[in-house]
């Protein structure tokens, strides 16, 4: 009996202490937050206001999992990012009943099936494109659907081991990003595009100009198949890359040439490049001294400097040409840009893609150059309606990426994200193992392609490059939809 009156007795004491404790607490806070100038909220709602920063926190998650529709979110949908996990995951992508997706919102797009499809004796396969005729080492291409840029900084070192493995297994190229080579780009053995950016990371000198010898270098990687010189990019045109401190590890810091855990802010243009015989010296530099195909990466605002390069193309002869354009869309993703970019500034593949397309056709200078579009090109709907605005090649970074597990945290600009997919952090690294995600990267590659394909097929054209503009209707504003062709007429022949 007394053993357990003094239990109960211990028990009281310690929930009084426990009750103390938490009040004590409460009352440290209530004095800080009534006493504190900096928020207004928890100046005039001590303690209670506080409550507004976790809800604000969490409610993305919330959002997410709980109240937001399969159509609603942005910049992807749970429709979206959960086809990408099943073809990922080789799980049946098929659905049942009815489409989610409603057809009525301007901008979408509808392929036009034709009566007689495509049997699938008679489709075949998209061949290997070859990119820089007048390079000393041009590069075929085998595949149209590619991994977009991506640097070892902004992703884990398990996140780019699995997209290096899983690239050479799709066989597709990987495109290493602004950050230079990284060991784990070349494990894998796939091919490798290498981005030049505006800090010339990987390729400069110690005075952080362009470095020849670094070009000759890179030249002589046999994995590195073209060079990508990046003037800007959808997510954050007129500026650098961004790749806060805390992921400037000594390794990423060797790499890029620039020092450990400080920021690394790359300028937000090539100094050097003022006019489009600056662009075309620097393009014909880099392939006169490396050997490979080069070509460039930009998102569209204004367009008429185009003209002014493809004229001065003109004039120099057609081998001075850059062998291939990326257009990135104004509503591509990165791991870290200021808002006002990120939201409004830059035309959506939409517009931007056919426009450059035309602007070749006119000038005659398509069959010469490929174009590479880029920008949420995630699932086989967006992709196909690229390849008939007459884009050659499909890059996505963020479709890798939930391939890889991303789950849309939103948390790519710091050093949390959960998935270990752009974070140092080993603890949260080691939830991404390589081996298993490249078998994802490999299944959503080949999955893509294959229901691009369906696309195609139903459009009685035996492979996705035989995509047209009239096969694709943009719906209007008044819920009626116009073929591609009469909203960008074609220019030209070719595709």
């Amino acid at each position: 009996m007394n053993s357990a009156f003094n239990l109960v007795q211990t028990l009281s004491s310690i929930f009084v202490f426990v009750v103390g404790a938490i009040l004590l607490v409460i009352a440290v806070i209530f004095v800080i937050d009534i006493t504190q100038t900096t928020h207004t909220v928890r100046r005039n709602f001590p303690v209670i206001g506080r409550f507004r920063y976790l809800f604000e926190r969490i409610g993305e998650f919330l959002r997410q999992y709980f109240y937001a529709q399969d159509r609603e979110e942005l910049p992807f949908n749970r429709a979206q990012r959960s086809w990408v996990y099943r073809a990922s995951k080789g799980i049946d992508s098929t659905v049942a009943f009815g489409s989610t997706l409603s057809l009525t919102p301007p901008g979408t797009p509808i392929f036009v099936n034709c009566p007689y499809p495509t049997l699938e004796k008679d489709s075949a396969p998209s061949e290997p494109m070859l990119i820089g005729p007048y390079a000393r080492k041009p590069y075929e291409a085998k595949s149209f659907v590619n991994v977009s840029a991506m640097s070892y900084g902004a992703l884990s070192k398990p996140a780019v081991r699995a997209l290096s493995r899983g690239s050479r297994m799709a066989g597709n190229w990987l495109n290493t990003g602004e950050g230079g080579i990284s060991p784990w780009h070349l494990e894998g053995g796939c091919d490798l595009v290498y981005q030049i950016g505006t800090a010339k990371y990987g390729a400069r000198d110690k005075d952080g100009m362009l470095c020849d010898d670094r070009l000759r270098e890179i030249g002589e990687i046999e994995q590195v198949k073209m060079i990508e010189l990046k003037l800007s990019q959808g997510a954050k045109p007129g500026k650098g890359g961004i790749l806060p401190a805390e992921k400037v590890t000594e390794e990423i810091a060797a790499i890029r040439g620039i020092p450990v855990g400080e920021a690394s802010i790359s300028p937000n243009r090539h100094p050097e490049i003022n006019s489009a015989n600056d662009l075309l010296d620097m393009i014909n530099r880099i392939r006169d001294v490396s050997g490979l195909p080069v070509g460039f990466k930009a998102v569209i605002g204004a367009y008429s400097w185009l003209d002014d390069l493809f004229e001065e193309i003109k004039r120099r002869g057609i081998e001075s040409a850059p062998d291939f354009i990326t257009v990135d869309s104004g509503d591509g993703g990165t791991g870290a840009a200021p808002m006002s970019l990120i939201d409004n500034v830059g035309l959506t593949i939409k517009e931007s893609l056919p426009l450059v397309v035309d602007m070749l056709n006119t000038h005659g200078l398509r069959e010469r150059i490929r174009v590479v579009a880029s920008g949420k090109l995630i699932n086989p709907s967006e992709a196909a309606a690229a390849l008939c605005m007459g884009a050659d090649f499909i890059n996505t970074a963020r479709g890798f990426m939930f391939a890889l597990g991303c789950i849309q945290a939103l948390q790519c600009n710091k050093n949390t994200c959960p998935t270990g997919i752009t974070t140092h952090n080993k603890r949260l690294q080691r939830g991404l193992v390589p081996e298993n995600k490249a078998e994802r990267v490999k299944r959503f590659s080949e999955s893509l392609r294959k229901e691009i394909g369906i696309i195609a097929h139903s459009c009685g054209v035996a492979e996705p490059r035989g995509l047209r503009r009239y096969h694709c209707r943009i719906v209007q504003e008044d819920g009626r939809s116009i073929p591609l062709n009469e909203l960008y007429p074609d220019i030209g022949t070719t595709r």
